[in-house]
């Protein structure tokens, strides 16, 4: 699937009905002890591709942030841990690095700021090769800023305090791996209720996915979420919005938002995107059969 972005002239390409899962988490995951989340990023791989690529390109950090990821998944036994410290975008076109990212059955992006993972790897051979495995059947998984760059629409920057206000949010184009999502981490301690509203306000039909720490959401084939971790996932339904003043409202003003619709998942609950419907565990589980 090709898709125009007019605000920055470029064409992306996302992958056409891929077969893989996306694992958006929503930072502070457990990385030393039970290693739930990345536990089940392990399991999802394919059976015959379970090595590792951890790409650090999001961090400030990326010497203190990758020997953490490499030791929890080396615990979890994979067949091989690849830490790619992608700094700038001749290193996202380097052969060997492509290649790399070519073959691996998980890519794993660390957190950190989501502009600079976007920055270094849009459009970029690296970036390519990763939507080339997702279309074939990869796992992409991603913490923090790593999970808030997966969507094709994502947030760059907004107050977590009092966001509710015409512009409070700004957007960008992510990485393009989902559409129809807006994803946020460290949801319910930063108190970011507010930014997915604001975006709801702005366009009823994103859906806003707010994750906790602790928690992720798997991004099943046929758009099912499977809520995991300790934590909570809040769906923000923005699309039954009756009315707002958002397009008479000038820049700054508070914002007047009727009937959004909020739903807190906890693990082994999930969300059907496209029907927009809760799923208890007995109708996700029905679901997911059915869809495997």
């Amino acid at each position: 699937m090709d898709w125009y972005n007019g605000d920055i002239g470029l064409m992306v390409k996302t992958p056409d009905d891929p077969v893989g899962r996306l694992v958006a988490i929503g930072g502070g995951e457990d990385r030393t002890s039970e290693l739930e989340i990345l536990r089940r990023v392990v399991d999802l791989a394919p059976p015959d591709k379970r090595s590792v690529a951890i790409v650090a390109t999001a961090s400030g950090v990326p010497a203190e942030v990758l020997p953490v990821y490499e030791a929890a998944f080396r615990r979890l036994g994979v067949d091989a841990v690849h830490a790619l410290d992608i700094r700038d975008r001749d290193g996202a076109a380097e052969p060997e690095t492509v290649a790399t990212l070519a073959h691996c059955g998980i890519v794993f992006f660390t957190g950190g700021d989501q502009m600079r993972l976007t920055s270094v790897l849009g459009g970029s051979d690296a970036l390519a090769a990763i939507r080339t495995r997702y279309g074939e059947g990869a796992v992409i998984a991603g913490t923090s800023a790593g999970a808030a760059a997966m969507s094709r629409t994502m947030i760059a920057d907004g107050a977590a305090a009092d966001a509710l206000r015409k512009g409070g949010v700004t957007m960008t184009p992510g990485l393009g791996f989902v559409e129809g999502l807006t994803i946020d981490s460290h949801f319910l301690e930063r108190g970011r209720f507010t930014r997915l509203m604001e975006v709801g306000a702005t366009n009823p039909e994103l859906l806003g996915v707010g994750l906790g720490e602790d928690a992720a959401v798997v991004i099943h084939p046929g758009r099912i979420l499977e809520a995991l971790g300790s934590g909570h996932v809040i769906v923000v339904d923005n699309q039954g919005i009756v009315s707002s003043n958002v397009a008479e409202a000038e820049p700054g003003d508070p914002l007047a938002v009727e009937n959004v619709v909020m739903h807190a998942l906890i693990a082994g609950h999930g969300y059907d995107t496209d029907g927009r419907r809760y799923l208890g565990r007995d109708a996700l589980a029905a679901l997911l059969e059915t869809e495997s």
